[in-house]
C-alpha cells in the first residue's frame, strides 16, 4: 500500500517568507551603521582584500541596502508561494530554503572570520537555521524530501549568489536613477 504525501502546512512553505523577514529586518537595521564603523578595522585585518571590493562596501547605503533586500523579498515570496501552492514539492522552494539555511552558515562563519557581530549573526542561530532544520524535517516527513545530495547545496548557494548579485545589481541601478 502506498502512502499519499502529507500536507506540509503553510507554516513550512510560507513560513520561510516570514522567517526571512525577521532575519533581514535585523541586516536592514544593522548593515549600514556596522559598514561605516567597521571598515577601516577590516581593512587592517585583511590587507589582501582588493581596495575595490572596500569601495565598493563603503560605497552601499541605507537605501540602496534597503532596496536590495525589497528586491530580495520579491524572490523569497515568489520561492514561498510557489512551495505553498505545491505543497513544498517545488524545486525552486527548496533551493530557496537550502539556501537560505547556507547562507545562516556563511553569516556565522563571517561573525567567526571577523571574531564578533557581524549583522545577521544574531537571528542566524534563532531564527534561519532553526527554521531551515525545522522545515526540512517536515519536508521529509512529509514525503516531500528525500536525503540530501552534495548537488542540493551547490544548488543553494548558486541560487543564494545569483539572488544576492541579481537584488544588489537592481538596487545599484535603482539608487543612480535618485
Amino acid at each position: 500500500m502506498t502512502r499519499e504525501p502529507l500536507d506540509v502546512g503553510a507554516s513550512v512553505t510560507l513560513g520561510l517568507l516570514a522567517a526571512w523577514a525577521v532575519h533581514d529586518a535585523e541586516e536592514v537595521v544593522m548593515v549600514p551603521r556596522w559598514v561605516r564603523a567597521r571598515v577601516p578595522e577590516l581593512r587592517k585585518r585583511f590587507p589582501r582584500v582588493p581596495e575595490r571590493a572596500w569601495r565598493q562596501l563603503e560605497a552601499v547605503d541605507g537605501r540602496e541596502f534597503t532596496t536590495a533586500v525589497g528586491a530580495m523579498a520579491v524572490v523569497v515570496a515568489a520561492a514561498a508561494a510557489e512551495g505553498h501552492r505545491t505543497g513544498g514539492r517545488s524545486a525552486v522552494y527548496r533551493t530557496a530554503l537550502n539556501a537560505f539555511g547556507l547562507h545562516g552558515v556563511v553569516h556565522l562563519a563571517q561573525a567567526a572570520a571577523f571574531r564578533g557581530y557581524t549583522p545577521g549573526s544574531v537571528t542566524t542561530p534563532l531564527v534561519v537555521l532553526p527554521f531551515t532544520l525545522w522545515a526540512r524535517g517536515r519536508l521529509r516527513r512529509a514525503g516531500v524530501l528525500g536525503p540530501t545530495r552534495p548537488r542540493d547545496a551547490l544548488h543553494g548557494f548558486a541560487f543564494a549568489a545569483a539572488a544576492t548579485a541579481g537584488t544588489h545589481a537592481l538596487a545599484r541601478r535603482v539608487a543612480r536613477c535618485w
